[in-house]
Parts: structure tokens; sequence; C-alpha cells
């Protein structure tokens, strides 16, 4: 008889979780207040509400900036246990998944329906947990805060228990999504009850979720011009930040920008800057055409794409694309998120996103409207591109560095046809006079 192939997606399905191990808990919040891992970051704690003093079940979110932020929660969060969400791929990695089963951590799909997340979620809180989740549904891409995934505000009010909110600053400095190295500096995290369950009663789902977007409200960049702390990045300041910035701003050309080391420069026309560890952008002469930041960089960018959509009806971006899915009877490499097993070509246009190739040896085809995709779940950093199909999760690796605008035009073709998945009220002045949602109002 032959011996059955293991699937590990089947088996991570199925998998029943428990309150966190006591054990292990203590185990990663002593290594987390070492220089092995957490007291390297210079992490200043400030809790106001503890969640260790809520004596049933409990939401602690946070505005997700890097990867380090699990750590910051522990240690700010200790002795309350934490069951922390974390994005369904990353549980087939393989120098994550055993670590992620000890730590008893929550897989979540992010950007599509997931009962299973959800119910996992359920199981945690009827045994009394404490379930911490990012409602932004990814870590920071550009250094400020994304909009909360639509619904979250129905999701809390569901559950109805007390919601405490984290507060992070400088966590995006110390380990972005450009650049997979740590820049030690300094981070500022505060924590406070924001929602009580007669809060959660009294507010709508739309209110609780403005409330959340506003207290999220952040920009790193912007923080450190006032507080110029310094980001020891070992001469690497400017490694793939033509990630973000992929238009020159003087020139216009896309994707002519070369960032590597402590420069960004455009190849086109020259123009171009140096950064310090501080993030304080010099440019090379009077004549160089230079954001104030990084993020401001970003905003332009959209901007310049928000026009020219609307401009265009006819408007398409397409790149041609390697397809990565995750195996079912093995882990993923550590330096890959899933294995490459296809190819063909990306394109984003007025009626949604589009795949022609193969996958697996076959032909392989989709097409997504706004309505099915809003932005990317993002994973690693800015080289890939990622989404579930039939709730099945695919990576798309460009052939050039372009993840940064297929983000910001996806996003805002939805916005333009559908407009659920809506930016912020401080980025209006972007949108005056434009059409929004246009699918919404038939």
């Amino acid at each position: 008889m032959s011996k059955k192939t293991r699937d590990l997606q089947d088996e991570l399905l199925h998998r029943k979780y428990k309150l966190p191990n006591p054990f292990f808990s203590w185990i990663y919040y002593v290594v987390g207040k070492t220089n092995l891992l957490g007291a390297k970051y210079h992490c200043h704690y400030d809790v106001q509400d503890k969640t260790s003093d809520c004596k049933g079940p409990c939401f602690l979110i946070w505005n997700h900036q890097s990867r380090r932020d699990h750590t910051f929660l522990t240690t700010a969060n200790w002795p309350r246990k934490l069951s922390i969400v974390c994005e369904y791929n990353s549980f087939f990695r393989s120098h994550l998944h055993f670590a992620f089963k000890l730590g008893r951590v929550i897989p979540k799909k992010v950007f599509c329906n997931d009962m299973a997340g959800v119910r996992a979620m359920r199981d945690i809180i009827k045994q009394g947990g404490c379930v911490a989740f990012s409602p932004e549904g990814t870590s920071s891409i550009f250094g400020d805060n994304q909009p909360i995934v639509p619904g979250t505000g129905r999701f809390l009010k569901a559950f109805n228990i007390p919601v405490y909110c984290g507060y992070m600053q400088g966590s995006y400095l110390t380990n972005n999504k450009i650049d997979a190295n740590d820049r030690l500096g300094e981070v500022y995290y505060q924590q406070k009850l924001l929602f009580s369950k007669e809060d959660l009663q009294r507010l709508t789902g739309e209110e609780i979720e403005d409330i959340i977007n506003k207290e999220f409200h952040h920009d790193d960049y912007e923080w450190n011009k006032k507080h110029h702390i310094k980001y020891d990045s070992k001469g690497e300041i400017c490694t793939n930040l033509a990630d973000i910035g992929y238009r020159c701003p003087r020139c216009g050309a896309e994707f002519k920008m070369v960032a590597k080391s402590n420069f960004i420069k455009c190849e086109a026309c020259g123009n171009g800057a140096t950064m310090d560890d501080y993030y304080d952008f010099h440019p090379y002469d009077e004549k160089c055409v230079i954001p104030e930041t990084p993020s401001a960089w970003a905003h332009q960018e959209r901007a310049i794409l928000i026009d020219e959509i609307r401009k265009d009806p006819n408007y398409s971006f397409k790149v041609h694309v390697k397809v990565g899915i995750l195996p079912k009877d093995h882990y993923v490499d550590k330096s890959m998120t899933t294995e490459i097993v296809g190819e063909g070509e990306y394109e984003i246009n007025h009626s949604g996103v589009h795949f022609r190739g193969t996958k697996n040896g076959e032909p392989f085809s989709f097409d997504l409207d706004y309505k099915t995709v809003w932005t990317y779940p993002m994973t690693v950093d800015l080289s890939i591109f990622s989404l579930y199909i039939n709730e099945e999760y695919h990576d798309f690796y460009p052939d050039y560095r372009c993840v940064g605008k297929v983000i910001m035009l996806t996003e805002e073709m939805h916005r333009l046809h559908v407009n659920k998945f809506k930016n912020f009220p401080w980025f209006d002045y972007m949108y005056e006079g434009k059409e929004l949602g246009i699918d919404e109002k038939k």
C-alpha cells in the first residue's frame, strides 16, 4: 500500500485552535526583552489600558507597520497571551510554519472571504482569549497607513467584546516593504481601550471604521521629519526605493529611477538625490525635483494615476509575470513565498484585472472585476503581488519592479468603478471634481 501524500493546506484548514501555550509564550516574551529580538529595536512603551485587565475575551487591533510588530505587541501586553492573526500563505514557509504552530498563530486569508479564519478567531474568543489582528490586512506599503478592510466594523459589532488599540510609530522605518533588512533606530508604541462593548452597540459599522481609520492616521516619514531619529541602514537607505518612487517627478519617465546604496537617480534625465539615515533627501542640485518624503512621492504618483485613468477610457497596463502557488505536500523554501509553476501576461484596465498564460503546463487565465479585487495582499516586499483566485493563493513575479504602480493603479481603478475600498478624507483633494464609485450609483 502506497503512503498517503500529505495535504498541508487541508491539515491547516482542519487545525483546532487553542489559547497560546503558557510556556512557549513566556519564552517568546523573555527573548523579546533581549537583543536577540525585541530590545534591539529600542521600543518605548506607553500602555494606558492593558489587555491583561480585561477578564474576558477581547480584540487587540493595531496599525500594521512592519514584520517586527509582533514582538512589540507581545511585550506591551504581557502577561496577557495573544492569539495573533497572520497571513495564510506564511504558514507554508519552511522557516515559519513550526514556530507558528508552537505559537498557535491563526491563519487568515486577506482581502477575500475566509470563513475558516473567522471560525478560528471565534474559537479563541469562546475560550476567553485575546485575538490580535490588523484590520488593514497588510503592513504599511508606502510608509503611511492603509484603509482598513471594509466590513471590519460589522465584524467587531458581531462579537461585541472590548477592542484595544495599539499605535506604532517608527516601526516602518525599522523594517519596511522595500528592503527586508532591519534599520535599527527607535520605535514608539501606545495602547488604549478603543471600544467598550457599549460603544460597539451604540455605533454603526461605518462609524466604527471611520474611528479606526482616524486612529491609525500616520505617516512614518512625516513623523520622523519632526523627531529626526537615525535609522542605521549600513549605507543601504535607498535600496529598492524606486519601488515607491517609480516615476521621475521632473521628466515623468516611469521605471527609469535607479535606487541603491544611498542614492536614487533617473536614468532618463539625471534627476536625483541622496538620502541620509534620517530619511531626508538631499537633491543633487537646485535643478533636481524631489518630493519631501517617499510617501509624498507615492501620493504624487497616485494623483497622476487618478487623472490618467479618467482621461483615457482605453487605459491599460500590461506586464509579463511568473506565477507562483503554494505546494500541498511540502513547505516553501524560506527565500520564497510560493513555487513558480507558470507565466503569462497580467493586465489592468477599466474592466478589471486579467491574466493569460500557463500554470502547471496547462493554459490558465482569469478575468476579475473591481467588485472582486480592491487591492493586493502583500507578503514580504514589493518584488511580487498576490491574489486569491477561487480561494487559492497566487503570487505574481513581474519581469521588472513595478508592484508599487500595480497596487496604486488597481486601487484607483476600483475607486473609480466601485469605491467600496475607500481612500481617506485627508486625500479628498486628489478626487475633487472627479467621478467615484460609478457602479454603486447604478
